[in-house]
């Protein structure tokens, strides 16, 4: 299970407690107050992607008896824990921001910061490159160099929950990164302090909008939202393929975490005989669980009513 965990989740947990307390010591060392932020951030960032870790990895759980869908949607629950995290960390880097624009605080030690922002914004990034790699992996989108970035944006939906949580964070966390080390070159080379109050407030919005776009992708997976119109469009190629299919009369395709549950009435041609439609079940089944997307399959097979109900592109006749 541990090794089925997200590994973009547990790589970020690791980078960002290091980077919370690299920040954390220089921010105490200087008092900067975007250099508070960053680590703010970076500590919501490695306590979020910890649990999500940790969920990812009790989402493997094979279902039971009592839970015969599987174990899916509790990262959707983890997720929403990192949520609250976020939210309350924010409100203290938005809270300090305004504190700052108040009473402004000169910062000392500007070399220490600038590498201490700098090493931020490599890693980050790295971490962000990672997450990027990992969605265009999780959706079979074959993209690779430059349009990498693209690919990431576009299918970033489809991806794993854990995925998307560190994509939208990582992305949020360079760019606050980059916003403090902006703010801080500012501030040693110019007299207006309040743009590190300016910066740590702008920085505290961003952590908002992650939270905001987090919590309505989960708070909607664990209610149960549908497949997307391409995995729908997959499984019904997949179904509608197969020598015996005329129809499928029904087709609901829920998210289960980073899988797909599929339920399917399916239409067989008629005068078939009852051991020749159970085979047919039995095939069309084991194609779609042949895809790793898939994790349970529910067919009902009928007798084919002459109704053209699916697709009519894929009417042969």
């Amino acid at each position: 299970m541990i090794k089925k965990g997200n590994t973009s989740s547990g790589i970020a947990a690791l980078g960002n407690t290091v980077l919370a307390i690299i920040k954390a010591i220089a921010a105490s060392i200087s008092g900067s107050g975007t250099m508070f932020a960053s680590a703010m951030h970076s500590v919501a960032d490695a306590i979020n992607q910890g649990f999500v870790f940790i969920g990812s990895v009790l989402a493997e759980k094979k279902p039971t008896k009592k839970f015969p869908t599987g174990f899916g949607r509790v990262i959707n629950l983890f997720c929403m824990v990192a949520v609250i995290v976020v939210t309350v960390m924010a409100y203290e880097t938005i809270l300090k921001g305004f504190k700052l624009l108040k009473h402004p605080e000169d910062s000392t030690n500007f070399l220490l910061n600038f590498i201490v922002l700098l090493i931020a914004v490599l890693i980050d990034g790295s971490i962000l490159f990672k997450a990027m790699k990992e969605i265009v992996k999780e959706t079979k989108a074959d993209r690779t160099g430059t349009s990498l970035i693209a690919a990431a944006f576009k299918n970033a939906r489809r991806a794993a929950p854990p995925t998307r949580l560190v994509f939208y964070e990582d992305i949020v966390a360079t760019l606050g990164a980059l916003l403090a080390l902006i703010a801080v070159i500012f501030a040693n080379f110019s007299d207006f302090n309040l743009l590190d109050g300016i910066a740590t407030i702008l920085i505290g919005f961003l952590m908002v909008g992650v939270a905001y776009k987090v919590g309505y992708d989960n708070m909607v997976g664990l209610i149960g939202v549908a497949a997307p119109q391409d995995v729908e469009e997959k499984v019904s190629g997949l179904i509608l393929s197969d020598r015996d299919v005329t129809d499928i009369s029904r087709l609901r395709i829920l998210q289960e975490g980073r899988t797909y549950h599929v339920e399917a009435n399916i239409e067989l041609r008629k005068g078939m005989t009852l051991e020749e439609a159970t085979q047919s079940k039995t095939r069309i089944a084991a194609k779609l669980m042949s895809d790793t997307d898939i994790s349970d399959v529910v067919l009902g097979v009928i007798e084919d009513d002459g109704v053209r109900l699916w697709n009519p592109k894929y009417d042969l006749e």
